[in-house]
């Protein structure tokens, strides 16, 4: 079971990311997120908690400057696209910048699947979360789940994890129905709005582990 933690932006958040044993940990470079960080910030926060998991970072249908920026100031260990991002465009941020890419699919039915075909051979990772409503500020991050049974016993062509409304008390369930082998966390886990909880992160991971 791998387990993402997303939205970080202070210290406390990042360690309990990384002593829970959580896989990943994930930087939103997205301005208009409450959870945004510079890249300046989030090079700082790695350096302050070093080890641990394997950084992410959260674009919104990057330049490349955006991307190059962010790189040179943190070497990431994949690039999560989180926009309208083609499989094109996918295939041409992996091969520029040598990164692994997991793009986000917004799931509201099961003919929103059908777009897994078209990018699987341009990247490396899905993450499946809800769809936004209409107008929505944010692609993701809304805290609302989909019908987890939507996945189950799909053959989804590469690894994945489940985002959406998870939170410490419905991980367990959401993994057993929808059949994910790995899940993502951002709101699911904060004191706050855009504020993450250390011990709400530690009882995430440790739900998801267990189930």
């Amino acid at each position: 079971m791998r387990v993402k933690i997303c939205g970080l932006s202070d210290e406390a958040g990042l360690r309990a990311t990384r002593d829970s044993g959580a896989e990943f940990c994930g930087f939103v470079f997205f301005p208009a997120s409450p959870r945004a960080v510079t890249p300046a910030r989030a090079a700082a926060l790695s350096a302050a908690v070093p080890g641990g998991p394997g950084r992410v970072g959260l674009f919104v249908d990057p330049a490349d400057a955006l991307l190059a920026e962010v790189l040179a100031a943190l070497p990431l260990d994949m690039i999560q696209l989180h926009g309208e991002e083609t499989p094109a465009r996918c295939a041409e941020v992996r091969q520029t910048f040598g990164r692994p890419v997991m793009k986000a699919l917004g799931i509201a039915e099961a003919s929103d699947l059908d777009a897994l075909a078209d990018y699987a051979p341009a990247v490396d990772w899905f993450l499946l979360d809800a769809k936004a409503p209409p107008g929505a500020p944010l692609p993701g991050g809304n805290a609302a789940p989909f019908d987890w049974t939507l996945t189950a016993g799909r053959t989804i062509p590469r690894p994945w994890l489940l985002a959406g409304g998870l939170t410490p008390g419905n991980v367990a369930q959401a993994i057993a129905a929808s059949g994910a082998p790995g899940v993502d966390v951002s709101s699911g886990v904060e004191a706050a709005r855009g504020v993450k909880d250390p011990a709400r992160i530690a009882a995430f991971v440790a739900a998801a582990k267990a189930a």
